[in-house]
């Protein structure tokens, strides 16, 4: 009985989120991993955790990277940053990040071809 409401409470809090948006880290972008920020200012680098299990039970990942997401966006604007982006993948509940300032940066030339080939949507 005792090992019923144990795994009926992992279950629920599983589901439930810890980590709520802070004042301004909803004003913070998130860049995919390896987008080119060099137009952006470096402003400093952040690293992230939560638990990833609670005792014998892993956390959904899909949560965990949410919650990750959320504490790097709420450290941003502590460094004036605008835009972060994770430096590598979720290790053990922990992620590092890059905290980029992004606004009012000159966008970097295009180099490429411009008889490069371009993929356009059908239309229905």
């Amino acid at each position: 009985m005792r090992s019923i409401i144990l795994l009926v409470s992992a279950c629920v809090l599983s589901a439930c989120s810890f980590v709520k948006m802070a004042p301004g880290g909803d004003e913070v972008k998130v860049a995919a991993i390896g987008k080119d920020l060099s137009a952006c200012e470096k402003r400093g680098e952040i690293t992230v955790s939560v638990k990833d299990r609670l005792g014998p039970y892993e956390r959904d990942v899909l949560r965990v990277k949410d919650e990750l997401e959320v504490l790097a966006r709420n450290e941003a604007p502590g460094l004036k940053a605008d835009t972060v982006q994770a430096v590598a993948e979720v290790n053990d509940g922990t992620q590092k990040w890059r905290a980029y300032r992004c606004a009012g940066a000159v966008p970097v030339k295009n180099t490429e071809s411009p008889d490069k080939a371009v993929t356009q949507p059908l239309k229905d």
